[in-house]
């Protein structure tokens, strides 16, 4: 074994639930893994396994957590993370907004009667079916990614008599800490418009040539699993720099700057989690003092938090279906999803924390990698933990923070039907997205 892939030290307590990591009302009750009241044993006989499992409690919390931290700016989740009916009802109940990021994504906003004044629409390549739709219901914001999308906007909005509100995203140039395909800042990639280039500055001029489109402000996002300001910071003050050059060229004052989203959450012991109230503070005092120092008056600010909302209090529940110990190496443990039900670990190495759900165990830990039922030797959803040593078929394990994007980037991969989705809270639960069967998979085939 080469000393890069050392597996981690064993913890003391393998029955641990740390509340950083799991759901707000989790515990354990007789050695039983309880979310929102709801034994786990429970949930998988009523629902099935695999299954992904919300608390509603913690959720709902968090939202209002950021409601109130950023009390006098604007918070839109990003629905990227996990959108389904339900969550944007929990949404209109806590009074955020929401981006959305395709047609379809609109779609289940729009079907539960969510208010488009509240809806920014993102996405790089919009068709001109999703920008119709997006001005039919008025969405409040409507984000810019490239030149061609200026000219197609504009044209879309005088065909229909609109005038929507729009920014425009650009790159700064300032690379998030985190894994290349969820750094969104820099100017390699697909996203926005570049600052450096100058084709942030020339978007300004066309939009503002334009009547039917009406300028608003600027929109940045610098990647995924950000833990603290300092990029914000970098950011902010590329984005003031663009203001005060668009206020001297045009005479124009933007009134609104969305610094976007990508707040870390913790996964596995040891990972950092920003303060959401310093956090609020901090970017607050950011763009009061960059805005301040360049003569601008200050812009109202939007943030997008997505996986920070949704992330902690989604957990997946899998039956182990065999134990095959390999001497000397570790222990697989095979369980009835995979990579089809969250591929995060596939794509970019994501870490988890697993613990054994249905009971309490004393057994000396297991050095395990728990892995899916795929044709893939890739198909892996814990690289390196410890389980207990008498874990056996049939029992329960549950894998912690997978309420952002596991859901969301589900597939069907050889066939394998998308679990449900259930909510706890206050000793029961519910289906919010019904499991796949293999009539579902089968639709549509000719």
């Amino acid at each position: 074994m080469l000393p890069h892939e050392r597996p981690p030290l064993a913890p003391a307590d393998l029955n641990r639930i740390n509340p950083a990591i799991w759901p707000r009302t989790s515990s354990r009750t007789d050695g039983t893994l309880t979310i929102g009241g709801v034994d786990v044993r429970d949930v998988a006989r009523d629902h099935g396994t695999p299954l992904y499992v919300y608390d509603e409690d913690d959720v709902r919390s968090r939202m209002r957590d950021f409601a109130t931290a950023f009390q006098g700016s604007d918070v839109h989740y990003a629905g990227k993370a996990f959108l389904c009916k339900e969550i944007v009802r929990w949404l209109m109940d806590e009074g955020l907004g929401l981006d959305v990021a395709s047609g379809g994504e609109l779609a289940v906003a729009l079907s539960v009667g969510f208010p488009p004044e509240r809806i920014t629409l993102h996405g790089n390549n919009k068709s001109a079916a999703e920008l119709t739709r997006a001005l039919e219901a008025g969405v409040g914001h409507i984000v810019i990614d490239s030149f061609e999308e200026i000219a197609r906007l504009g044209h879309l909005a005088e065909q229909h008599g609109k005038r929507p509100r729009v920014m425009i995203r650009v790159t700064t140039g300032v690379e998030a800490h985190t894994h290349e395909f969820i750094a969104t800042a820099h100017d390699d990639q697909k996203f926005g418009l570049s600052l450096n280039a100058g084709a942030a500055a020339e978007a300004v001029r066309r939009i503002l040539a334009l009547p039917q489109l009406e300028l608003v402000g600027l929109h940045s996002h610098i990647g995924s699993q950000i833990v603290d300001t300092a990029g914000f910071e970098v950011a902010a003050r590329r984005l003031a720099a663009l203001l005060v050059s668009i206020k001297d060229e045009h005479g124009v004052v933007l009134p609104e700057l969305d610094l976007g989203g990508g707040y870390g959450i913790a996964y596995v012991e040891g990972d950092e989690t920003p303060d959401i109230k310093e956090l609020a503070d901090g970017l607050r005092e950011i763009v009061a003092k960059v805005c301040t120092d360049a003569g601008l008056p200050v812009p109202r600010l939007t943030i997008e938090p997505g996986r920070s909302i949704v992330g902690t209090g989604g957990i997946t529940l899998y039956e182990v279906g065999t134990v095959k110990d390999v001497e000397g190496l570790r222990t697989y443990v095979s369980i009835d999803g995979g990579m089809s039900d969250n591929i995060r670990t596939a794509l970019y190495g994501a870490e988890y924390t697993v613990v054994l759900a249905s009971r309490e165990s004393t057994a000396e830990p297991m050095l395990s990698r728990v892995v899916g039922k795929h044709c893939e030797s890739g198909d892996i959803i814990v690289r390196d933990c410890y389980l207990p040593a008498d874990l056996a078929p049939g029992d329960l394990i549950a894998v912690a923070a997978t309420g952002a994007y596991c859901r969301s980037l589900a597939s069907n991969y050889n066939y394998l039907p998308r679990p449900a989705v259930v909510a706890v809270a206050g000793g029961a639960s519910r289906v919010i997205v019904q499991g796949e069967t293999e009539d579902d998979l089968m639709r549509g085939q000719l």
